[in-house]
């Protein structure tokens, strides 16, 4: 068996064409979606990923405005630019892009933007709403997963979902989206004891560690959908994921490649909430 390749990149296109025509039909209201990045520090991973953040809301019809820090800026100059762009009517997203500098305490950062701006959805009241399930944002990789898995027609409902990595920006929030959809998850984290046992008995394998081949073959249940969140570089410059792709593929039954996964859905889902946040604040004008 070869598991079937799930395409991040086909999907996030066919994503992105939906939001277009929501952006059109918010010009033609007067309103155009606006989202401000803010770079702090020369991080060339960080810049990569601005670069295309930028280059998908330009495509979309999106504004874009990307604020470029140096490292040596100080936390508060940084909350500073933050309510600058809290009290611009014309950001109805904003993103702060990390890591930030060692001297930065990011969840300072994070609570300071307006949480009908946060459109990474790592607000504490952003977060809460999705734990209660009632969520104004959700964040950007697990809600780019969870539109995978819809568009592969995996039935969630009473599933076994397990999750590899419990990050406040990946791993919590899937678990609370895969509940809500119905699963029965599982979290694993750095103290899992025999994580092989656990990753055995899902149908739908998440990981998000950080870890090349982290999990591998032996370690995933015949047939199950295999989703590696992982981007790492190897020392020849080839990009892997945190799952050992060629004895998964012999097993999954379909399974994100990397690059081509997740990645290009992250950045799709970043534009869904730019634009949500964008039409509540025209429905709100309208009231």
């Amino acid at each position: 068996m070869t598991a079937r390749l799930i395409d991040g990149k086909a999907l996030s296109d066919t994503v992105k064409t939906e939001v277009s025509k929501r952006v059109l039909a918010l010009k033609k209201q007067g309103i155009t979606p606006g989202l401000a990045v803010v770079l702090v520090g020369d991080d060339p991973a960080s810049q990569v990923y601005v670069r295309n953040k930028a280059a998908a809301c330009d495509k979309a019809g999106l504004h874009s405005r990307v604020i470029r820090l140096a490292a040596d800026t100080t936390e508060g100059e940084l909350l500073d630019v933050v309510q600058e762009l809290n009290a611009d009517r014309s950001i109805h997203g904003i993103l702060v892009q990390l890591p930030l500098p060692a001297h930065m305490n990011a969840s300072l950062v994070i609570e300071a933007i307006a949480a009908d701006k946060d459109v990474d959805g790592f607000h504490v009241s952003n977060a809460g709403l999705l734990m209660t399930g009632q969520p104004l944002f959700r964040p950007c990789t697990p809600y780019g997963i969870m539109k995978m898995l819809e568009a592969e027609n995996v039935a969630l409902r009473g599933a076994e979902a397990v999750i590899v990595g419990a990050s406040n920006i990946v791993g919590k929030p899937m678990a609370m989206l895969l509940l809500a959809a119905g699963a029965t998850v599982t979290l694993c984290n750095s103290k899992t004891r025999d994580l092989g046992a656990q990753t055995r008995r899902a149908d739908v394998l998440v990981v998000a560690t950080g870890k090349p081949g982290i999990v591998t073959g032996d370690m995933i249940k015949p047939g199950a959908v295999v989703i590696d969140v992982g981007i790492n570089r190897c020392a020849d410059g080839r990009l892997v994921g945190d799952v050992e792709f060629d004895s998964a593929k012999t097993v999954a039954g379909a399974i994100t490649p990397v690059p081509g996964g997740v990645g290009p859905m992250t950045i799709a889902m970043l534009l869904v909430n730019t634009v949500e946040a964008a039409e509540r604040r025209a429905a709100a004008i309208h009231i």
